[in-house]
């Protein structure tokens, strides 16, 4: 079933909606902090804008000392004064330097404009009669450090969440490689001790009943029998590819599946009319082609058509495999072959998994559904190339 995949998915979305939390909580406090201190910053200007005032307008009343510890103070918050002609009178913490070669008194006009037009700027009108100055000011250093920092901290929760997906991913595959290699070598070793077995009682039986109608096909099971624990004993392997008639490799596959498969179910193959031949492990590769077939006739509750098609290319062998089953949901064509996925009431999802790992790992090739229609079939492709 797909109980496995529904945990993963679980997990995936846990994980995502707890960086989505993380982030809007940053976003939440970053703008909650950046309107206060933008507060704050509106605030101390207003007060060096009038300092400002006062040192323009001073008299023997005016406290000059208090003036200038106030103007001085602005140590953070850039700011250009420009009188009602336009000119630069001072300017401070613009945090950058000038060449000797550079117009500064025109750069800072430039600057100041760009903090009049973003409404950054506060007028102050002076004793005589139409003159004023502009104090034009933008956000401290800080304040637009704030202001990028919850973007900084979203793409650290990104980041964290891919490298725990990917740590949780690798080491569950890991996990999985060692139980597929550690349950297929117990398999052939469990297997070995009774095929063993039967193979010497076919020769009893074969001595004492030679003409027996039967024994041909115990001799044929033993043998099924003695190919699958050689596929299991195989997986984890370093695989020996021969060179290997893919055509009468299908025809058997076709053989065996014809004799257990209802009479419901026709297969058809189309193959060229010369033989197509390849490098792989003939034994792991009928494995694939069996699935494959298997699962045509599961999709097709036992009546129906699988087609095989076979084609070669000077570089590579193409095999489909289509069936008129119920079809496969679109959002589910990867879903298909990975371990566990399956939509029957009984039975594990690793036959197509297998068919995976061999056809990718071994044979360097590539498995995938080309087409599936609900209700009209599916058609599974495998590409191999001929020489490795």
């Amino acid at each position: 079933m797909v109980i496995w995949f529904d945990r993963i998915r679980n997990l995936k979305i846990l994980l995502i909606v707890v960086a989505i939390i993380i982030a809007i909580a940053s976003l939440l406090t970053s703008a909650y902090l950046s309107s206060d201190l933008k507060k704050e910053e509106l605030n101390k200007m207003e007060v060096w804008a009038e300092a400002m005032s006062s040192l323009n307008q001073a008299d023997e009343n005016t406290d000059i000392n208090l003036v200038l510890k106030v103007l001085n103070g602005n140590n953070t918050i850039p700011v250009v004064v420009l009188d009602q002609d336009d000119s630069v009178q001072t300017s401070r913490n613009l945090g950058r330097k000038f060449d000797e070669a550079e117009d500064s008194i025109a750069v800072i006009r430039q600057m100041a404009h760009s903090m009049r037009d973003a409404g950054q700027i506060i007028r102050i009108n002076l004793a005589t009669q139409g003159d004023y100055i502009d104090v034009c000011y933008d956000e401290s250093l800080m304040l637009k450090r704030l202001a990028i920092y919850p973007y900084v901290q979203l793409g650290v929760v990104v980041i964290f969440v891919l490298i725990a997906l990917f740590a949780l991913f690798s080491s569950m595959r890991a996990e999985q490689n060692r139980v597929w290699v550690g349950l297929s070598k117990e398999t052939a070793h469990q297997l070995g001790t009774p095929i063993s077995s039967l193979m010497a009682w076919t020769e009893v039986i074969r001595d004492t009943y030679p003409d027996d109608p039967m024994l041909p096909e115990m001799e044929k099971d033993v043998r099924r029998l003695e190919r699958i624990a050689e596929r299991f004993s195989k997986i984890g392997s370093i695989p020996e590819l021969k060179q290997t008639d893919v055509t009468e490799l299908i025809q058997r596959v076709v053989e065996y599946m014809d004799r257990r498969t209802s009479n419901k179910v026709l297969i058809r193959t189309h193959m060229p009319d010369d033989h197509v031949e390849a490098m792989m492990v003939a034994s792991l590769f009928e494995w694939v082609v069996e699935n494959l077939c298997k699962n045509a006739v599961d999709a097709m509750n036992g009546s129906g058509l699988i087609d095989i098609t076979l084609d070669a290319t000077p570089r590579n062998i193409i095999l489909e495999v289509h069936d008129t089953g119920k079809g496969i949901q679109k959002s589910h064509f990867k879903s298909v072959f990975k371990p566990g996925f399956t939509t029957k009431q009984r039975g594990w999802g690793l036959g197509l998994s297998l068919a995976k790992r061999i056809v990718e790992q071994y044979h360097k090739g590539r498995i995938y559904v080309k087409s599936s229609e609900i209700g009209r079939g599916t058609t599974f492709r495998v590409e191999l190339p001929r020489v490795l």
